[in-house]
């Protein structure tokens, strides 16, 4: 379900009904009214004229709904927008249950539905935690690290990665990480940015030989690096593709009570 074209197609309708109104459907309420206390020959009482005024069901509605909906599509399109971590695949830094907010208008403000770009603000950097339509199903959205550049030689051979042939730096931090029995986590240096990831010492993991990222897309990778859908096995994500910048936890929930505890800042 494309839940941006439903939102548009509901301010349009709302707002189509309630410009109506103010343009036509009102006068007409209000000349069946005069009408009806010219015939009658004497003001009509109260009950009478409520009823005979009274908007139609399809107008109310769209009257008080019009101005909630239009508000929540400007700011779902051209501000911040919530989602729901589905998956593991950027542990540990999100968690399945993270609700996270991402930013709409860091990478330029699109047009919803088709998502064509109107202003352009800036690009996606090195190390950003981003969201975006997944190349082979656009009706989808992923969130990955952003890991290489237009331009960027990128390879991934032993659980090391490289950026124009130079290793990232990563430390070991914990051997047996309590939350994540099996894993090692390290942290990791990406263009001055540090975050945390989870590597399987038992599982050799895809290996990529050096690529290079071409004109206008980015290489991508979850932060869980043995438990990821990423560029390492479907390829470059679109400069068209691109959603947002996520950039802070609101809540977690994992089907009890919500819990606020863990707001923070996505690094």
């Amino acid at each position: 379900m494309d839940f941006s074209l439903l939102l548009v197609v509901a301010v349009a309708v709302t707002g189509l009904i309630w410009l109506l109104d103010i343009l036509w459907w009102r006068r007409v309420r209000r000349d069946k009214l005069a009408r009806a206390e010219s015939e009658a020959g004497t003001t009509l009482d109260d009950k009478t004229r409520r009823k005979l005024g009274k908007e139609p069901w399809p107008v109310d509605y769209s009257r008080s709904f019009f101005p909630v909906l239009l508000v929540v599509l400007l700011l779902r399109s051209f501000l911040v927008e919530p989602f729901q971590i589905p998956s593991g695949s950027m542990r540990p830094t999100l968690e399945i249950g993270d609700f996270i907010l991402v930013n709409k208008y860091t990478y330029g403000l699109r047009l919803p539905v088709t998502h064509t770009e109107i202003v352009d603000f800036g690009e996606p950097e090195r190390g950003d935690v981003m969201v975006f339509r997944f190349p082979e199903e656009p009706t989808i959205n992923f969130i990955k690290r952003v890991i290489g550049l237009p331009g960027d030689r990128i390879r991934y051979e032993g659980k090391q990665l490289y950026v124009n042939g130079e290793p990232v730096p990563k430390q070991l931090t914990d051997a047996s990480p309590a939350e994540a029995p099996g894993e090692q986590r390290f942290q990791e240096r990406l263009a001055q940015r540090v975050h945390a990831v989870y590597n399987n010492p038992r599982d050799p993991g895809p290996q990529v030989r050096e690529v290079v990222v071409p004109a206008g897309h980015y290489f991508v990778m979850g932060d869980n690096r043995d438990h990821s859908n990423d560029s390492r096995y479907w390829g470059f994500v679109p400069e068209e593709n691109i959603v947002g910048k996520a950039f802070a936890v609101w809540m977690h929930w994992d089907g009890g009570l919500p819990s606020f505890t863990s707001v923070r800042g996505i690094e």
